[in-house]
């Protein structure tokens, strides 16, 4: 298994989902693990999972908020080694029906959070000579979602964004990659199954069913799988692994 013992990690939107796997995953591994969100009772509950797990009340569309998470986490457990750029949120509409407001707020918190996530930590990492970003994108990143356009423009801005900063960071021991799931089974993947029954008249098992055939295995992917791709990338043995989007998808996408 992977030792992490010694590393300092964050992972946002880590109250839920795959980032509360990814955070358990990165501290039975023996990471100091800092997980940051909106909602304060989601967090505490997943930071109670482990001694060594923290929560903090975070804005990752927030500079200022994002600045007073790193400020706050260097006095307690000192540098982020490990960032996951997991924080997200998706709404579906015809392209023609979204908002310049809400193409903006998708945006804002799939692309430009994931980036203002990330930026406090490179200078201390090139300093120290070591560290990993892995960003949470999508199989959103890598192909094309009707109904989801914004969606789709944020997660291939994610992937790129990691490309570009893998680029920047190759010489001074950092790694950075993007890891693209397909459907999860996580509370975002329940209402979209909501959203397909209400649209197209089926039962919501029908609608799951439909969601699963989209998967070359014909299933759903569970969080731990993503957590174990993250996991793996933290180790000394990925040091050649960046700049890549890696899809975690049943084979929907490569």
């Amino acid at each position: 298994m992977t030792d992490l013992a010694g590393k300092h990690a964050l992972v946002t939107g880590g109250g839920s989902g795959i980032g509360a796997s990814i955070a358990k995953t990165l501290a039975r591994a023996g990471a100091q693990v800092m997980i940051a969100g909106r909602r304060k009772e989601a967090l505490e509950q997943t930071a109670a999972c482990a001694a060594n797990m923290s929560a903090i009340v975070a804005d990752v569309t927030d500079q200022d908020s994002i600045a007073k998470l790193y400020r706050y986490a260097e006095t307690v457990h000192g540098a982020f080694d490990i960032v996951v750029a997991n924080a997200g949120s998706a709404e579906s509409a015809p392209a023609e029906q979204i908002t310049p407001a809400r193409w903006s707020k998708t945006l804002d918190v799939n692309l430009t959070g994931a980036f203002f996530s990330v930026k406090p930590a490179l200078a201390g990492m090139r300093a120290r000579g070591w560290g990993r970003i892995i960003f949470i994108a999508s199989t959103a990143g890598l192909k094309g979602y009707a109904y989801v356009a914004a969606y789709v423009a944020a997660k291939h801005g994610v992937v790129g964004l990691a490309r570009a900063l893998a680029v920047e960071t190759a010489k001074d021991g950092i790694t950075v990659n993007a890891v693209c799931p397909g459907y999860t089974e996580t509370p975002l993947l329940e209402q979209a199954v909501r959203r397909i029954a209400l649209k197209t008249g089926r039962s919501e098992a029908e609608a799951r069913h439909a969601v699963m055939a989209s998967n070359p295995q014909g299933r759903i992917i569970a969080p731990q799988e993503i957590a174990n791709v993250v996991l793996w990338l933290c180790a000394a043995e990925s040091a050649a692994i960046t700049g890549q989007a890696i899809s975690v998808s049943g084979g929907e996408t490569w």
